[in-house]
């Protein structure tokens, strides 16, 4: 049994690939490619897109998928490390204390018979003849003496404006913001932190503008420890760290040119807090201000912002005068005219016009210095 199969149109041409799509728009696709068995992928969840075609061409809109943004780290310290409240006694318990000690020394040494007459007689006590230094005698000294220096040893005076941070072996004790005559454990190592409101005038620092031009920036920054635990513990030096981080930020936000308007350095001093205060945070600093005092050009390019910023200066004078003239001409031309005053032709109107021209530039020219 045979059949016989007609040939189309496209059977008579060359051979071409049986498997493959064309079409005027797209390329050559397998079609092994668009019919497939295995698991489509899980979708990815898309953010804004951009529709976008290419005109001539018939090709359908597609979709971009825009790069996601990474995020900068955040400089982070130990969650555990947080600022907490120091146990302290009042300075009159340490005063008690050392004066029991002082007592107890000066009765351990009437005990012995060590006690110098004249004292006896001051302090009123009675004649004894003394048990003389004996074991029982240096255990009452030794006691007596670790009191009295206990009791004084830990006596400190709190400032206003100021906290201590404690420590015992490397380990965070707490911090002290009371003021007034206190005492603290005398094992403890004390660091004083200053917690007021603080201001910084920075030295000439490195910056840049919009177009990438070099600046020299003073900037005012107002600050203060918010936590004293992060501010000494977390880092090195917290004043350091603050200056780097302004640094950082100048290196990073555009800063205006000199002359720029008052809205655009303050849209920069805004730009700059928020970078600061984002960066210090995690340390606990607290920064309130990050302002612009003085912006100059770099000495490599000051001489040529200099000159560019003249020639500027004298373009915009120059198209000045031009306006000025020009409108004086049309108005001058125009009041003759209309007053029936001359009747011009387009060649006499255009002689005028250069006449007028010529007059007011020289007469501008000779007010201008």
């Amino acid at each position: 049994m045979h059949t016989t199969t007609s040939q189309t149109p496209e059977s008579e041409g060359p051979s071409r690939p049986a498997r493959l799509i064309q079409n005027e728009a797209t390329t050559e696709i397998p079609v092994h490619l668009l019919f497939r068995d295995e698991p489509e992928p899980r979708p990815v969840p898309l953010g804004p897109a951009v529709v976008g075609s290419r005109a001539g061409t018939g090709e359908q809109p597609r979709l971009r998928r825009p790069t996601p943004a990474v995020p900068r780290p955040v400089a982070q310290v130990d969650p555990e490390l947080a600022e907490r409240r120091a146990r302290v006694l009042p300075g009159a318990a340490g005063v008690f204390a050392g004066a029991c000690g002082a007592a107890g020394c000066v009765a351990a040494s009437w005990w012995a018979g060590v006690l110098p007459p004249l004292a006896v007689r001051a302090l009123r006590l009675p004649e004894f003849a003394g048990a003389g230094l004996g074991p029982a005698q240096w255990a009452a000294y030794a006691g007596a003496g670790a009191l009295g220096l206990f009791g004084f040893g830990g006596l400190a005076r709190g400032r206003t404006g100021r906290a201590w941070v404690l420590g015992l072996f490397g380990r965070y004790r707490g911090t002290v913001r009371r003021t007034g005559l206190l005492w603290v454990n005398p094992l403890l190592l004390r660091r004083r932190v200053d917690v007021r409101l603080r201001h910084w005038r920075s030295e000439p620092m490195p910056a840049a503008d919009g177009s990438g031009v070099a600046l020299r920036v003073v900037t005012l920054v107002v600050w203060r420890v918010r936590d004293t635990a992060r501010a000494t513990l977390g880092v090195d030096d917290h004043e350091t760290y603050l200056r780097e981080c302004v640094e950082a930020a100048l290196a990073r936000i555009p800063v205006e040119t000199p002359g720029a308007g008052r809205g655009s350095v303050e849209a920069a001093g805004e730009a700059l807090t928020r970078r600061v205060a984002q960066d210090a945070g995690a340390i606990g600093l607290e920064v309130y201000s990050v302002q612009p005092l003085r912006i100059e050009y770099a000495p490599e390019v000051a001489a040529a912002m200099h000159r560019r910023r003249i020639a500027a200066l004298d373009a915009q004078h120059r198209a000045t005068v031009l306006t000025s003239v020009v409108d004086s001409v049309e108005d001058t031309v125009t009041r003759l005219t209309m007053r029936g005053l001359v009747e011009l032709d387009d060649y006499e109107r255009k002689a005028l016009v250069k006449d007028l021209t010529v007059a007011f530039c020289a007469g501008r020219s000779e007010q201008t210095p």
